[in-house]
């Protein structure tokens, strides 16, 4: 397996004629592992906090993380750089599943839709990862046939519901070549490294073989965000998890990398939607 390129996968089916594959609580949060693969995917994750990148899409999750991936989307392995515990089951189901009936079948309308919108990447809101999340963890312990049915009823659970975001506007490509994919590899690792301490543009863009301006353009195309939002947002991610552990809030700022309170207050309240001293409290009496 290699983590220095983006990769296509081969699934291969738990059984010779089976619709799916399972993967229970794989470990490979140690691994860049940017692939992607004909299989639709279904993953459930439970984490403290963790990074959500599929497709161009990028963003952060917390406690749990219900998404629904298309075809060859490109996607990153959804535990990658996760120190805590962590539980996650994914599911790969083949691109032949119920393909006409899905066409020719009023019962499995909304399946159709569901997989119709994969094609964008769709992630579940909180009602919907408690009630699948749990459906989901049980449904591997179950016959082939059982798994079969529970997977159409939690289909349709997920056809049906409104509470979902899709993650992107437009189907998504595979953009990324091998040059590209080392670059945002080497870049992932230097934040992983270097977050607590000031990191400079220029510094980055070397890294990368780029001119700062050059730097600014590329990473904006990778991930639809400037680079310093990027970092902010991963900061914020470790900053959540020293809070979560108890440590105070200028303890975690300057830990965090952030050399500013003022700063580091505002800018946890735009990822948040509240200040670190609220989201501290909530853990306050774990």
């Amino acid at each position: 397996m290699s983590n220095d390129k983006l990769i296509l996968e081969k699934i291969v089916p738990d059984q010779e004629k089976s619709s799916f594959h399972w993967l229970v609580n794989p470990k490979l949060n140690d691994f860049f592992l940017w692939h992607f693969h004909p299989e639709y995917e279904l993953v459930f994750i439970e984490a403290a906090a963790g990074k959500r990148h599929v497709g161009e899409h990028v963003g952060n999750f917390n406690e749990s993380d219900l998404v629904f991936i298309g075809s060859y989307i490109p996607h990153l392995n959804f535990d990658y750089g996760i120190k805590t515990e962590y539980l996650k089951t994914v599911l790969h189901i083949q691109p032949q599943f119920l393909k006409n009936e899905l066409l020719n079948t009023p019962e499995l309308e909304a399946i159709a839709s569901l997989f119709e919108k994969s094609k964008y990447g769709i992630a579940f809101g909180e009602n919907v990862k408690k009630l699948v999340g749990e459906k989901f963890k049980k449904t591997t312990k179950l016959t082939s046939f059982e798994q079969f049915l529970s997977m159409l009823e939690i289909f349709k659970i997920l056809g049906e519901t409104n509470d979902y975001m899709l993650l992107h506007t437009e189907i998504p490509k595979n953009q990324y070549n091998k040059k590209e994919e080392e670059r945002l590899r080497k870049i992932n690792m230097f934040i992983e490294i270097n977050y607590t301490r000031k990191i400079d543009l220029i510094e980055i863009a070397q890294l990368s073989n780029l001119s700062t301006a050059a730097f600014c353009r590329y990473f904006k195309k990778m991930t639809k965000l400037s680079f310093t939002e990027f970092l902010n947002n991963y900061r914020i991610n470790q900053a959540k998890l020293m809070l979560m552990n108890h440590k105070n809030v200028s303890e975690t700022c300057f830990d965090a990398g952030f050399d500013s309170l003022s700063y580091f207050n505002r800018t946890f309240k735009k990822v948040m939607g509240e200040n670190p001293s609220s989201f501290r409290k909530k853990y306050s009496k774990l």
